[in-house]
């Protein structure tokens, strides 16, 4: 059990890298950009949740401990916005974001573990979610460049985030988590990634950059996150 949970984290080291490759190159197009990348972030994330978190999250759970665990969420990130930068002219945190993620593989990841013995089951669930963690990637890696962080501290948000997923993955295959758990969980991990993307990425931006740009920008991350959706 232990050598499979670290195989199926190194499965989702490299879903993520893939996806982070992908978005340095189309850094290089928008000529690494701040500004720019920020929005195709903030479009990007708020096309993820719009095809794939929320439709999947409302077909799995209740709709009640989403939308409870949406505003435990959103309450968090009120908090952590103003721990980790009080004054309104600072950069948006990525580490938001990443945080927003890390919560969103916990059910995913805790469910695998729990199906991992149905050999049948859990390869269908955790190839979807390793494909699904392609698009993570991508919109982690364009908030590091948007912000210039240094290319280690990425290694090591990926690195975590493997890890993680494998710790759950074994969490899970000895603690089930309620449906109820599941879906505020999940809730609070959508709640967090909303609010991080329009107010981090998109409004943080809204007066700097022209209108015009402002749109092509958001639509353009958008569109991305659909393609995406399509082809995974």
């Amino acid at each position: 059990m232990k050598v499979s949970a670290l195989i199926l984290g190194g499965f989702l080291f490299f879903s993520v890298s893939f996806g982070g490759g992908i978005a340095w190159l189309v850094s290089k197009l928008l000529q690494n950009s701040t500004a720019g990348l920020s929005l195709l972030c903030g479009g990007f994330l708020v096309g993820l949740l719009a095809l794939d978190i929320v439709p999947s999250a409302l077909k799995m759970y209740k709709s009640f401990g989403i939308i409870l665990g949406v505003f435990i969420g959103y309450l968090f990130f009120l908090v952590l916005h103003n721990l980790v930068h009080p004054s309104t002219d600072q950069n948006p945190s990525v580490y938001l974001l990443m945080l927003a993620i890390l919560i969103h593989t916990i059910p995913l990841s805790m469910t695998i573990g729990s199906l991992l013995e149905n050999s049948i089951v859990g390869i269908t669930i955790t190839a979807s979610v390793i494909l699904h963690h392609l698009p993570e990637g991508f919109a982690l890696t364009t908030a590091f460049l948007s912000q210039r962080k240094k290319p280690w501290k990425l290694f090591l948000g990926f690195l975590s985030l493997s890890m993680c997923f494998s710790l759950f993955i074994w969490i899970g295959h000895y603690v089930n988590l309620s449906i109820k758990e599941q879906g505020v969980l999940m809730g609070i991990s959508i709640g967090l990634i909303a609010a991080t993307s329009i107010s981090e990425f998109i409004l943080h931006h809204i007066k700097v950059v022209p209108v015009k740009s402002f749109i092509t920008y958001i639509v353009m991350g958008y569109l991305l996150s659909t393609l995406f959706h399509l082809l995974l």
